[in-house]
């Protein structure tokens, strides 16, 4: 596009204005300006062009015969940046078009596959993309609207929201214990079969845990660990070992009576739940998701506003 049509395209809006209405006042008057700067801006076109496109009168301005060819033109180039201009509205105030989210099988499971059939008939112009994994995609470049993650962000200048804290607790077995003995305080955890969880974790040594004001750092052993949670709950439901997970992700296995809460009085660290977008400005389908998932999530405190990550990122 060249500089001069971009210094014209505001001028041609006015001269189709002012033609459509067949009057300077009429057409100054749709648009919220003066007459005069209407009228010396597209008498600053027609010199600019170097032709005459309107004939002036003390009632009245009538098309040249150049005038009516450039009006069709025009009319088609306002007309279609109008149309342009309404949809990209349709985006920021009706939920439409595909929504791409990047989150863990974990998450996606525990807490978004239980709203999602209520959120989905909802939004019926919303079609959804997920890519289930633990890998920190490239938002921009990969083109996702939301990336869901858990834990310490790293630098980056997305866009974060803060959605809640997910709570942890230590599970076994009842036939786990009625092997190994009951847990009585975390230095039991010392001799027990510790399913870690994370395989960035594998040289894990510790346990954090904390009880009021109380913290301490058991050592553990284990042979097993994973990068799915759900794999570490399904070992310990089979007795293999304690696990370390989400308490709303054992829920079902301790109401089915798989799975009991081992030492209840300590916890691991709260874990942030973060959901990261390219902008701050996102369309209706991002916004009313994030909002969504902020109402249906019972993991903590309510959601922050939105904010730039300064020290934070996927």
């Amino acid at each position: 596009m060249s500089p001069d049509l971009v210094e014209l395209l505001p001028e041609i809006a006015l001269f189709v204005a002012v033609a459509n209405a067949k009057s300077f006042s009429h057409g100054a008057r749709a648009l919220g300006m003066p007459v005069s700067t209407v009228s010396r801006r597209i008498v600053a076109l027609e010199r600019r062009i170097g032709l005459q496109l309107l004939v002036r009168s003390s009632r009245a301005v009538a098309l040249t015969s150049v005038g009516v060819t450039y009006l069709e033109r025009c009319r088609a180039i306002v007309e279609a940046a109008e149309t342009a201009h309404a949809e990209l509205s349709d985006h920021i105030t009706r939920p439409q078009g595909l929504l791409r989210v990047s989150t863990t099988p974990d998450f996606t499971l525990t807490f978004l596959t239980p709203l999602f059939a209520d959120f989905a008939s909802r939004y019926p112009e919303i079609a959804f993309e997920f890519d289930l994994s633990p890998r920190h995609v490239d938002l921009v470049a990969e083109n996702f609207d939301v990336a869901i993650r858990i834990g310490e962000l790293a630098d980056s200048q997305l866009t974060v929201r803060r959605l809640g804290m997910l709570e942890g607790g230590l599970y076994a077995a009842p036939s786990y214990l009625e092997r190994h003995g009951p847990l009585n305080s975390p230095a039991d955890l010392e001799r027990c079969e510790c399913i870690r969880a994370g395989a960035a974790r594998a040289n894990q040594t510790t346990w954090n845990l904390a009880k009021g004001r109380s913290t301490v750092a058991v050592p553990i052993r284990g042979r097993f660990v994973a990068n799915n949670l759900r794999f570490v709950l399904e070992l310990a439901t089979l007795g293999v070992g304690v696990a370390m997970v989400d308490i709303a992700m054992a829920r079902a296995a301790v109401a089915a009576g798989t799975l009991v809460r081992v030492l209840p009085g300590w916890s691991p660290p709260p874990v942030v739940v973060h959901a990261l977008t390219p902008s701050r400005l996102v369309p209706a389908k991002t916004r009313l998701f994030l909002d969504c998932l902020s109402d249906h999530l019972a993991i903590g405190e309510a959601p922050a506003r939105s904010r730039k990550l300064s020290s934070s990122a996927p």
